[in-house]
């Protein structure tokens, strides 16, 4: 009998490896056989040792070329055809865009479309963003929608700012974000105090709100707080929005910050510091940093963006100030400082609030149901 077949359509073979292992897993403990397409690096290893396989497929992320667009349907849409998966999972906005019509003009009806956060169409805010929004709102809601297709979001607000109805259960779920394994990423005792160690690990991108970490560090310590920063991360070359290394490198050259690059480590960074940072412009799903964080024990100070916002309960597991506001998050870094404890208080609470539904066996079993109740509806394409 054949096994029922699930095909996910990702930008890089790095980003499915980093956040979305657990859902591979899950379609493997269903049995099911699992395929991945995405533009390969050094993942494929790690990929396939859920018992997934991997196509590699080369497309340039920034690219808004028609003709290359037009050219990575085509491919897609021969992939897909050749696969025959039963669902189509395809993950971030412009997989979804671009492998949703493929895999509709493949004729397959059981798609999941996984809104790994809005990006642009979240971080930004006028006439332009507002149109792009529309634009992929009819897209989404019109071109390459269907009976049998559903809606993955990380946070309750991003379903709403494209049309949808958070509490339609039949349309859309809401999952925590890719969920981490807390008996992997264990607490452990805080650093000695002071000075207050504060890292950052995200992409450098402007929207991670990396320049206002750096500015805040900046008057904290201008105003007697004995405050440190870390920023760990890599430019994303192929990322129009990615920070130039030279900007890094005139931050690293301040007093009290340090860029100390990527880390595979992350146990060992929140091991060395006292509070996770990330002062997002917007455009997050749930990101993934505030997780682990929350694993290892660490408060998050954070900023009132969808996603963050969603996991940190003010006051409660961190402390959540407006976007773009370097003196807010000023103040919170030198309220830190001179409470110690409170770290430690907040730290703990964002541990439990993340075994509350945000782990990764969480994601696995809502993934799961999704699954099965896609399999459960008939379709009218034909078996393989």
């Amino acid at each position: 009998m054949r096994r029922p077949k699930l095909l996910f359509v990702a930008t890089e073979d790095w980003f499915f490896a980093s956040h979305f292992l657990p859902m591979a897993r899950a379609a493997r403990e269903l049995d099911f056989d699992v395929v991945v397409i995405a533009r390969e690096r050094q993942h494929r290893r790690v990929i396939e040792a859920t018992g997934a396989r991997l196509i590699a497929l080369e497309a340039e992320r920034r690219s808004l070329d028609p003709r290359a667009l037009y050219r990575q349907i085509a491919a897609l849409k021969r992939l897909i055809e050749a696969e025959r998966p039963d669902i189509l999972h395809c993950i971030a906005l412009k997989p979804i865009v671009l492998a949703g019509l493929a895999g509709k003009l493949a004729g397959v009806e059981r798609r999941v479309y996984a809104l790994t956060g809005l990006g642009f169409l979240g971080a930004k805010q006028g006439l332009v963003a507002g149109a792009a929004r529309l634009a992929v709102r009819f897209w989404l809601r019109a071109a390459i929608d269907g009976p049998q297709t559903r809606f993955l979001f990380e946070n309750p607000d991003d379903p709403v700012s494209l049309g949808f109805d958070p509490q339609d259960a039949g349309k859309v779920a809401i999952v925590g974000g890719a969920g981490v394994d807390p008996l992997i990423l264990m607490p452990e005792p805080m650093p000695a105090t002071p000075p207050l160690k504060v890292a950052l690990v995200a992409r450098m991108l402007w929207s991670k709100g990396v320049d206002l970490a750096v500015e805040a560090v900046r008057l904290a310590r201008a105003e007697g707080a004995r405050v440190e920063l870390t920023v760990h991360g890599a430019p994303d070359p192929s990322n129009p929005k990615a920070i130039p290394e030279a900007t890094l490198q005139q931050w690293a050259a301040r007093p009290g910050i340090n860029w100390a690059g990527p880390t595979r480590d992350i146990e060992g960074v929140w091991r060395q510091h006292h509070l996770c940072i990330l002062p997002s412009r917007g455009g997050e799903g749930l990101p993934r940093t505030i997780l682990e964080a929350a694993a290892c024990g660490r408060a998050i100070l954070t900023t009132d963006v969808p996603g963050c916002r969603s996991f940190v309960r003010d006051g409660r597991d961190g402390i959540v100030v407006p976007a773009d506001d370097t003196a807010a998050l000023a103040k919170a870094l030198i309220t830190f400082a001179g409470a110690p404890a409170l770290a430690e208080r907040m730290g703990t609470s964002a541990r439990a609030r993340l075994i509350d539904g945000y782990t990764e066996r969480d994601v696995m079993n809502a993934v799961k149901a999704l699954y099965r109740g896609l399999l459960d509806q008939p379709t009218t394409e034909v078996a393989a």
